[in-house]
């Protein structure tokens, strides 16, 4: 039986001053603690699907596994330890694997389905976002994930997808709709359904920023 695909959503227990700091500076950490926590689970209630194991990649290891805030139903996986890319990379060799994070508002079942199809054409795949990063990213379990992906990638900065791009060598790269998370409370007020369409990106993937 061919394992059934892995949505992966990565989050942090939504306690006071340990998430969306920098959405706490702009609109107050209580305020920024009460919308993650509201933006978790719908984000759960959305994407719930048949068509694929949905499971949290949790942090604080222990506290996360442990929290009763998330659904008791749900598969619950550690994120371990070291910087983001090692974190993703850790559940991504998990086999057909689309992972995101918890804080993408207008993220639905049709754009988690679009990118899975995807990887039935490509090796890889990712969900640009307008400033440079990137949203979902996903890869298949016919392809050997290459030690380094992820290394020496530019976070939080508009580099971010090319870097991660670059470190796959070799993959054949799909894309799917761009959607943008929450980080900032400008992010918050310009939160609305984007929608835009990945063809763009599938003709010309240059227009990702490079150094």
């Amino acid at each position: 039986m061919t394992p059934k695909q892995r949505l992966v959503v990565m989050a942090k227990e939504p306690r006071p001053g340990h998430v969306k700091t920098r959405l706490g500076k702009d609109i107050g950490v209580i305020p920024a603690t009460w919308w993650f926590r509201h933006q978790v689970n719908s984000v759960l209630r959305h994407l719930r699907d048949p068509r694929w194991e949905l499971v949290l990649a949790v942090a604080p290891d222990h506290k996360g596994l442990l929290s009763r805030f998330f659904p008791a139903d749900l598969s619950r996986v550690p994120q371990g330890r070291g910087d983001l890319g090692e974190r993703m990379t850790r559940q991504l060799r998990q086999g057909t694997v689309c992972l995101i994070g918890a804080d993408i508002p207008d993220v639905r079942r049709t754009h988690i389905a679009k990118a899975f199809t995807s990887l039935g054409r490509h090796d890889a795949v990712f969900g640009p976002a307008c400033d440079g990063g990137f949203w979902l990213v996903g890869h298949t379990a016919r392809r050997a994930l290459p030690q380094g992906v992820f290394k020496d990638a530019r976070w939080s900065s508009k580099y971010a997808l090319a870097d991660s791009v670059a470190s796959l060598p070799d993959h054949r790269i799909g894309y799917v709709d761009v959607l943008d998370d929450v980080d900032t409370g400008e992010d918050l007020r310009m939160t609305r359904s984007q929608g835009h369409d990945s063809t763009a990106y599938e003709q010309n993937p240059k227009q990702i920023s490079h150094p």
